[in-house]
């Protein structure tokens, strides 16, 4: 049994205690008994707030049901519906126009504008990739990617092809032609690259076959450079704020091959990172907990290292340390090594056993995480840790699932009494708003306004925005399939108002607007092909699952200049709240093939992510679909699918023994493809005895009924199960 230790009216697991009384707490002038005492503090305070307001999530639900009851089979009056949403405290009034005005932000997210991974924090080797994946190698991204087709002899294989290697370096001089561009000429007509003094710097000078020598269109791109025994080793430019090394070694396999001799060309990839304790973790215990809190710790001391083997070779992974060159003015200066972190902490609705209150009720898990992330954050704010993370002295945290401007205003409190705690300047915890559930969405001005002073990101989640959209319109009608749910106006208008919104409030050149995840981690050249659009519509960062796709993602903000495109949108309307209001309802009779494909792409996709987590507590991995292709996974994605079989169920598309007989089926193809794994405990032999299989039918026939349609709840009790 746990051991728990008493101290200022909490019980806390012994464990957690120690993490932070013998490692976390060191170092940062923090007295441990005051931090406790701090904590106990705001669970007194601040808990019962906590429980209003989840009980007015439910309190509203259930309104919303009885309302689409009352209006179910009929065509949805917009009007009625909206005053009705106002009536009952959902939609709320708009106030007058304000502007954001956060301090302390540091560049990658006030003005730079580029890729954003998302990692779990709980894997240390995934931690320390996001984190290094500042600077991504184009020739790699391109190399090992679909991106470069693999016909006409073109094949990776398993070891290096010259011709695919040709295409590659083709491919990366279109790109330098493109985001820098000489004078007169191509990249690819470069013999070599020199300096020239011309009065107080220097000018970058290419020499082309043809025998001309010309500098860059605009020679303002170079910024940098690197000699060694007076050779020019690196080229650093810079395109909409965006850098880019070319690396010249003629010694090097590639370089010797290369007229120049260029061996590499680097670009700034991901700019930031968010280290994520929530949706792609499995963290179910005190013992879980740690580990999060440790690799957070690790990686704000800079000391996190983890040792793995790949290749047949060990290889340990540490932080990077910063990148120096001198600029064209003969000066030494530094670039940061690694990518900007944000932390994201878990929702208001968790809460966790890890620390109990004198009477043995657990405490809201958002309260221990901002407490014990920012703690270890100190140790970066106090610049005693190996490496910087934010120059600028803030902390970073994404709150998710937060339900409008009252849910906002309640963490801004926290973030406070947290600030006070820890002896901070106020403000100095800066907040990321999740806009993915429907109240925040159509109240996103009001959100913004209550954390106007702190808040530094506003991020379309249109995964879990859309499992909300199924569950609160539950009561009125069936839903399209998850394809044709994307395609109806309500998405469209919910992307644009999160632009919209984020334009009016001052955001620009302040803070991050964000768009959602591409979940297709081996479909690059798809995500080069589409994911464009995101700097296209006016959001300054988006979301990719892998440091390579942060490499590919980054050529599409060298070529749309987000600010610029920003300005542009400020003079359009902000998207309709009719559309976003307009439910995704079924509006054409489906086949039986239909439902049945839908039916088992869902299931599938439910049983491949779920019995990962029970069993294994991997919160977020590739997770092949019907189809084997690969498709990123977590806790967003699991609630969409559970939600519409759902909601197919309610509405009687599907049968219970539709649905139960899919899930034995869709068994068995899932064991297939996990047979490989040595750790995989099969479902199909035995469905009673299987607890993932158990869990994931809970998610479905529990659907209805579980809060706001979320997964947590049932993944926590299935993988205690597991555990114990």
């Amino acid at each position: 049994m746990t051991k728990l230790i008493k101290t200022a009216g909490l019980k806390i697991d012994e464990e957690l205690y120690g993490l932070v009384n013998k490692e976390i707490i060191v170092g940062t002038g923090i007295n441990a008994d005051k931090f406790w005492e701090s904590l106990a503090l705001i669970v007194q305070d601040l808990e019962p707030k906590n429980r209003k307001l989840l009980n007015k999530r439910d309190a509203q639900q259930t309104l919303i049901d009885d309302w689409c009851k009352a209006h179910k089979g009929s065509s949805l009056d917009n009007t009625k519906y909206r005053a009705f949403l106002y009536q009952i405290g959902y939609l709320l009034p708009e106030s007058e126009a304000f502007q954001v005005d956060p301090v302390n932000v540091d560049p990658e997210i006030a003005v730079v504008s580029g890729p954003q991974l998302v990692v779990p924090v709980d894997n240390a080797r995934y931690a320390l990739n996001a984190a290094n994946a500042r600077w991504g190698s184009l020739y790699d991204a391109f190399y090992g990617t679909n991106v470069i087709s693999e016909k006409d002899g073109a094949a990776k294989g398993q070891t290096y092809n010259p011709k695919r290697g040709a295409l590659v370096v083709e491919k990366t001089e279109e790109f330098l032609d493109q985001s820098v561009g000489l004078e007169q000429g191509s990249f690819s007509e470069i013999k070599s690259y020199s300096l020239e003094n011309t009065g107080t710097r220097k000018r970058l000078v290419a020499l082309l076959v043809n025998g001309n020598k010309v500098g860059l269109k605009n020679p303002r791109q170079f910024c940098g450079f690197k000699l060694q025994d007076n050779e020019l080793i690196s080229i650093l430019l810079k395109n909409n704020g965006l850098h880019i090394e070319i690396q010249i070694d003629h010694r090097d396999p590639v370089g010797k091959v290369h007229p120049a001799g260029v061996k590499e060309v680097l670009l700034e990839a991901a700019i930031t990172t968010i280290q994520d304790c929530e949706d792609s973790v499995s963290a179910v215990d005190a013992s879980d907990k740690c580990r999060v809190y440790r690799n957070w710790n690790g990686i704000m001391k800079g000391t996190l290292r983890t040792t793995f083997e790949k290749n047949g070779e060990l290889v340990t992974r540490q932080l990077n340390p910063d990148k120096t060159f001198v600029n064209p003015q003969g000066q030494n200066f530094t670039l940061p090594g690694r990518s900007l972190l944000l932390i994201r902490n878990v929702g208001i609705h968790m809460y966790t056993d890890a620390v109990l209150t004198k009477d043995d009720r657990e405490i809201p898990e958002g309260f221990l995480d901002v407490m014990i992330t920012v703690l270890a954050s100190l140790h970066d704010l106090k610049r005693t840790a190996k490496h910087r993370n934010s120059r600028m002295g803030s902390v970073y945290i994404v709150k998710p699932k937060l339900h409008g401007p009252e849910e906002v205003a309640a963490t801004v409190e926290l973030f406070e009494r947290v600030e006070k705690a820890l002896e901070l300047e106020p403000n100095t915890i800066k907040i990321g708003i999740m806009d993915e559930e429907r109240r925040t969405t159509i109240n996103l001005h009001q959100s913004i306004q209550v954390a106007q002073h702190r808040v530094v990101f506003i991020n379309t989640g249109f995964l879990d925005r859309t499992g909300d959209e199924i569950h609160t319109s539950m009561e009125l009608g069936p839903v399209f399939p998850k394809m044709e749910i994307k395609t109806q106006p309500w998405m469209n208008a919910y992307e644009n108002w999160n632009v919209d919104v984020g334009i009016e409030t001052g955001m620009l050149g302040k803070a991050q607007i964000g768009k959602g995840m591409w979940t297709m981690p081996d479909l690059m050249r798809e995500m080069v092909e589409t994911k464009l659009e995101h700097p296209q519509s006016g959001a300054s960062t988006a979301w990719v699952p892998s440091p390579t796709a942060a490499t590919l993602h980054v050529l599409h903000y060298h070529k749309i200049n987000v600010p610029k495109r920003q300005r542009e949108l400020t003079k359009r309307n902000r998207a309709n709240l009719r559309d976003i209001l307009s439910p995704p309802l079924l509006t054409r009779d489906l086949t039986h093939n239909e439902i049945r494909r839908e039916l088992e792409n869902n299931v599938q996709g439910i049983l491949g992510y779920v019995v990962r987590w029970v069993d294994q507590g991997i919160g977020c991995s590739k997770v092949p679909d019907i189809n084997d292709t690969g498709l990123m996974e977590d806790r967003a994605t699991l609630r969409i699918s559970s939600q519409h079989i759902a909601n197919w169920l309610h509405h009687g598309i599907v049968t219970d023994e539709q649905v139960i007989g899919t899930f034995k089926n869709m068994a068995v193809v899932v064991d297939g493809q996990n047979k490989s794994d040595p750790n995989y405990q099969p479902m199909s032999p035995n469905h009673g005895k299987s607890i993932a299989f158990q869990a994931a039918l809970d998610l479905v026939f529990r659907g209805r009924e579980t809060p706001n349609g979320y997964t947590e709840e049932v993944l926590h009790r299935r993988r205690r199960q597991v555990k114990n």
